[in-house]
C-alpha cells in the first residue's frame, strides 16, 4: 500500500469512527443535555463529548490451544462460558476494563446532531445573513497615487538605487533627491468585514426562590440555545440581564451565579430588554432573540400585566421570538406561565412568535429546548 492509499485509508476510517460517535450522541441526546459538566468542557468552537469506549468490530487470532466452533467435549444442548456458580471466582484478571473516552465535536456538529435527533427545521433569518462593513486594506506599492498616500521609505530606496546606479551617489555628501520617476504608493482596496446580525437576550429571575439547581436548569438550556443559533449566524452577540425587583444587564459570570434575596417584578427585565433592543439594534434585519426564564413568581397581577404588555408592544415588533421558559422549584407558584399563557394565547397557537415551556427537572430541558426551537423563526 503507498502513502496516497494509506491516508485515504486512514481518512476513511476516521470518517466512518466519527458517524459511530455522532450515532451515539444521538442516540443518549438526553442524557448530554442533561448532563451539566459537559459544559465546562466547552472551548471556543469545540466540545468534548465524553463517550462509552468504541470497539470497531474485528476478527481475532485465538491461541494456539484454542478449540474450533463445535469441537470439544460436551454433549449438545450443553451451556456454554462460566459455569453456574463460579461467578467472582478465580484470580484478578489482566484484561481492561469498559473506558469512557472523550471526543471532540465542534459547535456545528453539535447543533447537527440536535436538529436532526429533535426534528429541528433551520432557521429562516430576516433580512440578510450577515450585516456587512467595508475595511480598508493596504496590499502593496503601486507607482502612482495620491501624496496623502506617499511610501518614503520605499521612495528613498528608490532614489538611493538610481542614484547609486546612475554614478551619482557621493559618499561624503550623501544627498538624495527623489525626482517623479522614484515616487511609489500605497495600494488599497476595500474587503467586506462579516460582523453578526443575530441577539440573544437571556433574563432570568434571580431572587430569593431561585436557587442554585434551577439556574442549572437554565444554564443547561442556554448552552444548547446558544449551540443551535451560533450554528445558524456567525458571531452572534449574547446580553445577559438578572432581576429581582430591579433589572441590570451583567456578564456571563454573573448570570450564572448571582442570587439575591429581594422581591420579582418581571416587567424591569423586559423594560430593560426593551431598551437594549431599540438602543443597540434598531436595524430592520437584526435577528433578536429574547429568552426569559423564571419560576413563576412576581409582585403582583399588575405588574406581570405591564411586564406583557412590554412584551407585546416593545419586544415583540423587534424579535424573531420571545421565549419564557419555567423551571420548576418548591418556592415558586408558577402564577406567570398562566397570565403569559391566557393573556397572549393569540401570538402562541399556530407557530407564533411567542414560546413557552415548562422546565421540569433535568429531564425537561430537552423539552423545553425542542419548544423553543421547533418554530424555526
Amino acid at each position: 500500500m503507498d502513502d496516497l492509499e494509506l491516508i485515504k485509508s486512514i481518512h476513511k476510517d476516521q470518517a466512518r469512527f466519527r458517524e459511530i460517535v455522532r450515532g451515539k450522541v444521538k442516540q443518549d441526546l438526553r442524557k448530554y443535555v442533561s448532563r451539566g459538566e459537559l459544559i465546562g468542557k466547552k472551548g471556543d468552537r469545540v466540545i468534548s463529548i465524553p463517550v462509552p469506549q468504541i470497539d470497531l468490530p474485528h476478527f481475532r487470532l485465538g491461541g494456539k490451544r484454542s478449540s474450533g466452533v463445535g469441537q470439544g467435549d460436551g454433549d449438545e444442548g450443553d451451556a456454554l462460558g462460566q459455569a453456574e456458580g463460579e461467578e467472582g471466582s478465580g484470580k484478578a484478571g489482566d484484561k481492561p476494563g469498559e473506558h469512557v473516552i472523550e471526543v471532540e465535536l465542534s459547535i456545528e456538529e453539535l447543533a447537527e446532531i440536535l436538529g436532526e435527533a429533535l426534528a429541528l427545521p433551520r432557521i429562516k433569518p430576516k433580512g440578510r445573513d450577515v450585516i456587512e462593513a467595508r475595511k480598508i486594506r493596504y496590499t502593496g506599492i503601486y507607482r502612482v497615487g495620491p501624496q496623502s498616500l506617499r511610501h518614503f521609505r520605499r521612495t528613498f530606496k528608490q532614489a538611493l538605487k538610481r542614484t547609486i546606479s546612475g554614478g551619482m551617489y557621493n559618499p561624503d555628501n550623501p544627498l538624495i533627491i527623489p525626482v517623479r520617476e522614484d515616487f511609489r504608493y500605497r495600494s488599497w482596496k476595500e474587503h467586506p468585514l462579516p460582523r453578526s446580525n443575530a441577539v440573544a437576550i437571556y433574563m432570568m429571575d434571580v431572587s430569593g426562590s431561585m436557587g442554585d439547581e434551577q439556574k442549572e436548569l437554565v444554564r443547561m438550556t442556554s448552552f444548547w440555545i446558544d449551540a443551535w443559533l451560533k450554528a445558524h449566524y456567525k458571531g452572534i452577540v449574547v446580553r445577559y440581564v438578572t432581576h429581582d425587583a430591579e433589572a441590570r444587564e451583567v456578564d456571563q459570570e454573573t448570570f450564572f451565579h448571582s442570587r439575591e434575596s429581594g422581591g420579582t417584578m418581571i416587567s424591569s427585565a423586559y423594560k430593560l430588554c426593551a431598551e437594549i433592543i431599540e438602543k443597540d439594534y434598531p436595524e430592520a434585519d437584526w435577528n433578536v432573540y429574547p429568552f426569559h426564564f423564571s419560576d413563576g413568581d412576581n409582585w403582583s397581577s399588575d405588574d406581570s400585566a405591564e411586564a406583557l404588555e412590554t412584551v407585546r408592544a416593545r419586544i415583540l415588533p423587534h424579535s424573531n421570538q420571545f421565549a419564557y421558559g419555567q423551571v420548576e422549584s418548591h418556592y415558586g407558584s408558577g402564577q406567570f406561565l398562566k397570565e403569559i399563557t391566557a393573556t397572549m394565547a393569540d401570538q402562541i397557537k399556530d407557530g407564533g412568535p411567542v414560546v413557552t415551556a415548562e422546565i421540569k427537572g433535568r429531564e425537561g430541558v430537552l423539552d423545553a429546548i425542542r419548544a423553543f426551537l421547533k418554530g424555526g423563526r
